[in-house]
């Protein structure tokens, strides 16, 4: 698969972003750059099907529970992926494109946006653009230093289907010691992404 890693701008990000909708579909799998930290006893990876009436589908943690976006009740389409064991949860936002590029560049501007506010606090933002299993084009920012947010994504057809996904964790992030979990979780979201599809979602079928 073809994979940019760099560091952008936001506006080279657009840019990059915007030429990797061209680009033709790989077959392999995205994995992440492993890191090396003091060994945590994690459980074995396991993955479950989405179910639902929701407008994506993809494989999730066996260990985490699908949970409704309660602060924003109206979006039927938000959920969070909250895993109890360490308080921690991947809140997934969805929007519906109308086929328009200007559309499309409002979400990205603000998902980048979104991404940018945590400059301040980090000590650095890894950005790499990617192209998912299923042909989509996506972005994902990896951030240290003290933020709420130490991993965030965005996956898009570029017509019909915008997704974000954020890593929250409950309690502060200082200490080393939660990094083995960060990448555990970082690996759960990359096979997430791995295994989205679009096309099979029968809410799909209810807007046409």
């Amino acid at each position: 698969m073809h994979l940019h890693h760099n560091r952008f701008s936001l506006r080279s990000l657009i840019i990059v972003f915007g030429l990797a909708l061209s680009l033709a579909s790989c077959q392999s799998d995205f994995i992440p750059k492993p890191k090396g930290y003091n060994r945590i006893d994690l459980p074995e990876p396991a993955f479950l099907p989405l179910a639902g009436d929701l407008p994506y589908r993809f494989e999730y943690s066996k260990y985490a529970l699908v949970e409704a976006d309660r602060f924003n009740p109206e979006e039927k389409e938000w959920i969070n992926l909250h895993y109890p064991r360490w308080e921690a949860r991947v809140h997934l936002t969805y929007k519906a494109l109308d086929g328009q590029r200007t559309t499309l560049k409002a979400y990205l501007d603000d998902a980048l946006s979104l991404t940018s506010k945590h400059q301040i606090k980090a000590y650095g933002i890894d950005e790499m653009v990617v192209r998912t299993p299923a042909g989509y084009a996506g972005m994902v920012a990896e951030l240290t230093g003290e933020v709420p947010t130490q991993f965030q994504f965005l996956v898009t057809d570029s017509t019909s289907h915008f997704l974000r996904g954020a890593l929250y964790f409950n309690t502060a992030v200082k200490n080393d010691s939660l990094a083995p979990i960060i990448e555990y979780i970082k690996s759960d979201v990359m096979h997430l992404i791995n295994t989205l599809d679009f096309s099979t979602s029968e809410f799909a079928s209810r807007q046409k």
